[in-house]
């Protein structure tokens, strides 16, 4: 029987966020690329929360757009509404939030894919994966499958299958397939056997995965309701609306180039009454009964699992958001359920504004078949299977910004190893994105992994608004920034770095101008000269408060994101020299190596928890090691005994 049989560089399996980024980035480098998807109305989709950004989110897509990918320029074409979180804290928790509309979104994403000159999407789904040893030429056209190859220790990926029987072969596949795999959606007693939205599961491919020897487990996430903005009384609610300065996603984009009217969103809460009906009905939830197998997010928990598990609350917060501009669909996000249909109509109509909502789709939970990524280098690609890369929430993650991190890292990586060139490992102290793949791949991950701030150790190195300073010069040597842009960010830097000279130079002495203008701000006058950057580096003052005792300031060209960066670095500078000290003593631990093929028995006095950890996750550094749960720091001086380094 014939079947189809085509040939590529990069097959990326899935469209969602990390789908996206991974085909966008290996198309852009120049390799033949095609991403499949179950369905063309789930490239991008935005299932849960259409919002993109939030709390060390916002940090992972200003990296993803330094390095040359497409979430933050997407989100800057599709918000309906944007605001800075913790703007009255330090800069290094500062956030960007933005409500997408979600078809939009989802559309623009597809038009992008849809003109990359090197890139074919296609709605297919993809059931097995094709290998052949490692070492050896291919058996045949199609490589070595299933029975020939699961006993084989060491395996390359040719190609995969899809449904139809089609062949498509390749030098490297990126494994993208989100909450797919064999998944399936519950609310109460309603069982069904689709993904999110009704959309067709992939029902197959994790067993193919599991013939090749790679590890399968079951996570599980959920969804709020959705109810008609028409029945909602906002009257009782209390109006959240967007700053009126817009900040970019993307550092292309300027801040008045993205004005627009933008929609409210509401705030309201649960009460006693609606945690009464929960706790009355507890039994009949899927997470409660045994129905639900599969590990839940623990920051990002069910309505039930707040109230049963948070007694003392007498309230939550409830958000109200709109889907998008031109859909009366609005979110409810606080209340993920997969409490049965009527008990979610009595919890809904408990809460103010909402008496009388009509429900337009109702909340559930979703298990999904994902890896241990322990099985996965720093690189995302496999250990056991070459050229074979998995990225997003297949990988035990959850967000669609976190998905879109791994997978841009992941298609320069597959596309730089066919181009043979050195793959791009960020660490820690690079930014988000190497806390969250270093986390993924190093530390056993029991619950769907959440980026937060808090994992970032030298945060305040790693902030939003440096993420260009950190990462564009890496995005422009992969391929991905153009040297137009480059040029742009070049420019920046200079003029950073010549006026924090300047104003490191610049003096002022305690002239009768410069004491008046000390008293009129409420700051100590000054008892000898003093530069500007001192000035500066007092709460009272801004960059742009200093404007009059400052004539020689340049005219043009300081731009309010380079005022910030400068009053960042001065008014930080201590903190951030600390900083900068401790990643230099973690690059020297990054900087011991450890041998791929490094036999662990060998190394003495290594405790056995140590020595099967060490085998599982296989660190490539010292560094690494260090971080894996159950490798102790006298583990540690013993490998490097061992190494005599």
């Amino acid at each position: 029987m014939a079947h189809v049989e085509e040939s590529y560089d990069i097959v990326v399996v899935g469209a969602g966020h990390a789908g996206c980024e991974a085909a966008l980035a290996a198309a852009r480098l120049g390799l033949e690329t095609i991403l499949f998807t179950v369905s063309m109305d789930s490239v991008a989709l935005m299932p849960c929360n259409p919002n993109i950004g939030g709390s060390s989110k916002g940090h992972l897509v200003r990296e993803i757009d330094a390095l040359g990918g497409e979430m933050g320029k997407n989100i800057d074409k599709t918000f309906i509404q944007s605001k800075m979180l913790n703007s009255s804290k330090g800069p290094a928790v500062h956030s960007l939030r933005a409500q997408a509309d979600k078809g939009e979104y989802t559309k623009e994403m597809r038009r992008t894919l849809q003109r990359e000159p090197h890139l074919t999407l296609r709605q297919q789904e993809v059931t097995e994966l094709i290998v052949e040893p490692s070492d050896t030429t291919p058996a045949s056209a199609e490589g070595v499958i299933l029975s020939e190859a699961k006993d084989l220790k060491g395996l390359r990926i040719t190609g995969v299958r899809t449904c139809s029987g089609a062949v498509y072969h390749a030098r490297a596949v990126i494994l993208c397939t989100g909450v797919y795999l064999k998944a399936r959606c519950i609310y109460g007693d309603t069982i069904s056997y689709t993904g999110p939205n009704g959309l067709s599961a992939a029902n197959h491919l994790s067993d193919s995965m599991a013939e090749k020897g790679i590890r399968i487990r079951r996570f599980k996430t959920g969804t709020p309701p959705r109810i008609d903005r028409k029945s909602i009384d906002f009257s009782k609610t209390i109006e959240q609306k967007g700053d009126e300065k817009i900040v970019p996603f993307s550092f292309t984009n300027r801040s008045e180039d993205l004005e627009r009217e933008q929609l409210s969103c509401w705030l309201t809460y649960t009460n006693e009454e609606t945690h009464q009906i929960i706790r009355e009905n507890i039994d009949r939830s899927p997470l409660y009964s045994g129905v639900i197998q599969g590990t839940g997010p623990r920051y990002c928990p069910s309505i039930e699992d707040k109230i049963m598990k948070f007694p003392d609350k007498d309230r939550h917060q409830l958000f109200i958001e709109p889907e998008g501009e031109f859909t009366d669909e609005m979110y409810l996000d606080g209340m993920p359920s997969s409490l049965p249909e009527d008990v979610q109509y009595r919890m809904v109509h408990s809460v103010p504004g909402l008496e009388h909502a009509k429900i337009v789709r109702n909340a559930y939970a979703i298990e999904y078949d994902c890896i241990y990524a322990t099985e996965l280098m720093p690189t995302l690609e496999f250990r056991s299977v070459k050229g074979l890369y998995a990225a997003g929430q297949i990988n035990g993650s959850s967000g669609y910004e976190e998905a879109g991190a791994q997978g841009l890292m992941a298609g320069i990586n597959a596309a730089l190893k066919l181009l043979g060139r050195e793959p791009v490992v960020l660490s820690r102290s690079d930014g988000y994105i190497g806390v969250l793949i270093d986390d993924l791949v190093t530390k056993e991950t029991a619950e769907p992994y959440r980026m937060m701030t808090s994992r970032a150790e030298y945060r305040l190195l790693l902030r939003q608004d440096n993420a260009d300073l950190r990462l564009t010069p890496i995005g422009h040597e992969i391929g991905l920034i153009s040297e137009e842009r480059y040029q742009v960010f070049l420019a920046k830097k200079r003029m950073i770095e010549s006026e924090l000279e300047r104003l490191k130079k610049t003096m002022l002495g305690a002239s009768g101008e410069v004491q008046s203008f000390l008293r009129e701000h409420e700051s100590a006058e000054l008892k000898t000269a003093t530069s500007l950057g001192e000035l500066l580096r007092r709460p009272e003052f801004s960059y742009e408060a200093l404007a009059p005792i400052d004539p020689e300031r340049p005219k043009e060209g300081i731009t309010p994101e380079i005022a910030e960066q400068i009053e960042i670095t001065l008014k930080y500078e201590g903190y951030i020299t600390r900083q900068e000290q401790q990643v230099a003593h973690f690059r020297r631990m990054e900087e011991k190596r450890i041998p791929a093929d490094l036999d662990y028995g060998q190394v003495k006095n290594l405790r056995k928890e140590a020595r099967q950890k060490l085998e599982a996750v296989r660190p490539v550094s010292i560094g690494q090691a260090s971080r894996i749960s159950g490798v102790s720091p006298s583990d540690v001086t013993m490998l490097m005994l061992h190494l005599k380094i």
